[in-house]
């Protein structure tokens, strides 16, 4: 994992000083405010505030800044008289096998159900579907509660913050002028900038991943400006315990009281000018020209994919204290302008790969962003906004999600509380899959890997809950998981939510993405294939075969929405996703030929899709839907997105059903579900409904950050809203590549460079008057390339490295290799 410390640099290092010159970061790519927030919201820890409730820290979710490298994250609220920072590391969670319950007690959550299957499939085979759901609900929930005040001690546990800093400045918002509290998406860095009394007063921030360190930087253009004093607020659920460092540093080192985490941290100040004293917990500088601040910090947490049931610290790695300590001592050597540099290079080597421009002649005034919100709900448009919009969901991903961490969760990596809403957790009926629907297409297929390595350490557990209530072979996960492995089922008897057995193999299908996006055989044949062929296998021992020789999926749910049923689309849906990957990735690597014929069976005796009354794709096995339901959740049209069995092109009659459904459910929902939403109307190929979604997600479920909104906050939408623009204007899972499918009017003239295809295909496009200009493909693998542009297509060879230039010329494409 990375590590993060705090500590402040020498003064032959330090950066030039503030000056009139300094680069306006509210252009470019930037969300910014032009007023402080206060610390109206500073330490109000709770347990919580409902899982539907507000957030109670308003300042924090919907304007405080987001800034991280996967592991740590802070958020920059940028008052004038004492900064607030909160602070964040992944790994720092409640619950697992180290509570005082044990492993035992930890492990022993799956409930020994699957002899009752025989006994609910008879029922629906007897028309009883009130005693088949009755049977579920009593033996198909697990054993582990999903809220501490229901389970002592707590086993499933939170995502939990990592305390607070205060960094007191001795100034005052009076004659205060000219403020900036600014996120550069183009460097990854947060600026807070104001004058007073003839001064120009900054600070920056950012967190670099290579050197596993937060900068923050304090400067001014007067010498002898920075009075400060840093003191901190500590998770009130740890036993803490805060000493001097040296003379110009603190370490401080916590132990989770419910599972005996270990977490430290540990800062430092160097000054230019002036002094810095360690003392009463506090750091105090006074009279410095210019103090720059390092953070870093770690907690004993170890990513584990063979965890041993019996052992109470399976999950347990290294001394935190001695990990902060030699990230310190590296960080301390490179100094201010390396870390920057290091910082800078890293990030934009990904950032950088892909621009959108829309409509560029088109004037956007240089507003605070939430004022570019609110004009944009008053129908003004702002096409400069909706591509600020964009990059920030890869900004985000960047941010939240990097080789060797855990995924981003519900939040990313952003919290600020003990508990809060999901347990702030990886919630696995869509929203850690939203969470990374757009790596791959918008060229950050790195940042995929947090997720495989997630789905790796469910493999062992899984198998458990996969034997436990179905008898299958393989792995599965449920509804909820935490860092621990966690793979059953909660509690609860409300199995609308809580039955998820489909959660795994949906889980799975992202092995089998990343492989088509890529086409890394190494990676498939070492690591990919296992995992996707594991849960092929749970699937097919999952289903029931019934006497006519069919198969369904009995008991099954569509998540979060309607009864128990004996064969949910859904799930259909997520199986048909899965033994098709299944098939396609025995066939690259010549293995399975006869487990390949048994999962083609299956495939070809699966309940197919139905359409019901209203001419509706059917969301149960039988025609219950209701065309007022608003529902969230479009679970039903999982093969349209993010699967690829429904399609205007391979299946236009489903697809009109699709649509039925998409029209019932209407254009508004929460945040994530108008995400999605917008990526099933771009898969549709409707330009300009796509386009409504995306417009009604900045305008209803976004907050003033940027930051989408169930409400509370929730990351998904950022991520879902990234991928479905990318859906508009590319779309490559039917086998083929297609440019501009889902171009709106209101889009008349732009450019995208740099996003991806399936086949590991680089590709960038332009458009004027809403029609193609050319595309350009960087081919990275040599896969042979079908390319469609409306009614037109065309077919090549590539070779690996070579560049090819698509146009249209007459009625047909033309393609032409770049030397």
């Amino acid at each position: 994992m990375k590590r993060f410390y705090l500590f402040f640099v020498s003064v032959l290092l330090f950066p030039p000083a503030v000056s009139a010159t300094e680069t306006d970061y509210t252009q470019g790519l930037s969300i910014w405010f032009d007023t402080p927030n206060g610390l109206d919201g500073q330490t109000v820890w709770s347990h919580g505030y409902g899982d539907r409730g507000a957030n109670k820290d308003r300042a924090w979710e919907s304007r405080s800044l987001p800034v991280g490298n996967g592991s740590l994250g802070a958020n920059i609220l940028g008052s004038v008289a004492a900064e607030r920072i909160t602070l964040n590391e992944k790994t720092l969670w409640r619950g697992g096998p180290n509570t005082s319950g044990g492993a035992d007690y930890y492990w022993n959550v799956n409930k020994q159900s699957a002899h009752l299957l025989k006994d609910i499939r008879q029922a629906f085979s007897d028309g009883n579907g009130e005693k088949a759901a009755e049977l579920t609900r009593k033996n198909f929930n697990g054993l582990a509660a999903y809220e501490e005040k229901d389970e002592n001690p707590f086993r499933f546990g939170s995502f939990t913050t990592m305390g607070e800093l205060y960094i007191e400045t001795g100034l005052s918002e009076v004659r205060m002028k000219n403020y900036r509290r600014i996120l550069s998406l183009d460097s990854a860095m947060a600026v807070v900038q104001f004058d007073k009394e003839g001064v120009q007063y900054r600070r920056k921030y950012f967190v670099s991943y290579p050197d596993s360190v937060m900068v923050m930087e304090f400067s001014a253009t007067k010498a002898g400006q920075q009075n400060l004093e840093l003191s901190y607020s500590p998770n009130p659920e740890a036993q803490s315990n805060m000493r001097n460092d040296g003379t110009d540093g603190l370490l401080y080192t916590g132990t989770l009281n419910n599972n005996g985490m270990k977490f430290a941290f540990r800062i430092k100040a160097i000054t230019e000018g002036g002094t810095v004293t360690a003392q009463n917990d506090r750091l105090i500088v006074k009279g410095a020209d210019r103090v720059i601040f390092l953070l870093t910090a770690d907690t004993d947490y170890k990513m584990n994919f063979t965890p041993d049931f019996k052992d109470p610290e399976t999950y347990v790695g290294n001394d935190p204290v001695q990990t902060t300590q030699h990230m310190m001592e590296q960080a301390a050597q490179k100094g201010y302008n390396t870390l920057c540099n290091n910082h800078k290079a890293d990030y934009t080597a990904l950032f950088n790969r892909v621009t959108l421009n829309l409509n560029p002649d088109s004037e956007s005034p240089n507003l605070p962003t939430y004022q570019r919100l609110a004009n944009y709900r008053k129908e003004q448009p702002d096409y400069r906004l909706e591509e600020l919009y964009y990059q920030f969901g890869r900004y985000l991903l960047i941010a939240s999600s990097r080789p060797g961490n855990l995924p981003a969760n519900l939040q990313g990596v952003w919290h600020n509380n003990v508990d809060g809403p999901w347990r702030v957790d990886y919630h696995n009926n869509i929203n850690i899959q939203m969470n990374y629907w757009p790596a791959c297409p918008t060229n950050l297929g790195e940042c995929t890997w947090p997720l495989i390595d997630f789905i790796r350490g469910l493999v062992k557990p899984g198998e458990k809950t996969a034997q436990a209530y179905f008898g299958a072979r393989g792995w599965t996960a449920s509804i909820s998981a935490n860092i621990f492995g966690f793979t059953a089922p909660l509690s609860s008897e409300v199995m609308a939510w809580n039955f998820n057995p489909m959660a795994g193999p949906w889980l799975a299908t992202h092995i089998w993405e990343y492989y088509d996006y890529t086409r890394d055989r190494k990676f498939l044949k070492e690591i990919g294939y296992d995992l996707i062929k594991s849960s092929a296998q749970f699937t097919v021992d999952y289903l029931w075969h019934k006497p006519d020789g069919t198969y369904t999926a009995a008991p099954s749910t569509s998540p979060e929405h309607g009864p128990i049923d004996e064969g949910a689309t859904f799930v259909h849906a997520v199986v048909r996703e899965i033994l098709l990957d299944a098939i396609e990735a025995s066939k690259v690597l010549g293995v399975d030929n006869k487990e390949r014929k048994q999962w083609q069976k299956v495939l070809n005796k699966l309940v197919p899709y139905q359409i019901g009354r209203y001419g509706q794709l059917m969301e149960w096995s039988k025609d219950i839907d209701d065309p007022n339901d608003n529902h969230r959740h479009v679970n039903h049209l999982f093969g349209l997105h993010p699967g690829h069995t429904l399609s205007p092109i391979t299946t236009p009659v489903l697809a009109e059903a699709a649509k039925v459904v998409l029209v019932h459910r209407g254009d508004g929902a929460t945040g994530w579900s108008m995400g999605w939403k917008l990526n099933q109307w771009a898969r549709l190929q409707d330009g300009n409904h796509a386009y409504k979604l995306f417009g009604n997600l900045l305008k209803n479920g976004t907050l003033d950050n940027l930051w989408d909104t169930h409400a509370p906050f929730q990351i998904d939408g950022n991520f879902g809203g990234t991928a479905g623009i990318t859906e508009m204007l590319l779309q490559s899972h039917m086998g083929f590549i297609q440019l501009l499918p889902a171009l709106p009017d209101a889009w008349k003239e732009g450019s995208i460079n740099g996003i991806c295809a399936k086949g590991n295909f680089e590709v960038s496009i332009s458009w004027k008057n809403n029609q193609l200009v050319e595309a350009v493909l960087l081919s990275k693998a040599g896969a042979p390339c079908t390319l469609r542009y409306g009614d037109k297509s065309i077919s090549f060879k590539t070779v690996k490295g070579k560049t090819y230039k698509v146009r249209i010329d007459g009625d047909k494409l033309k393609q032409t290799p770049i030397l």
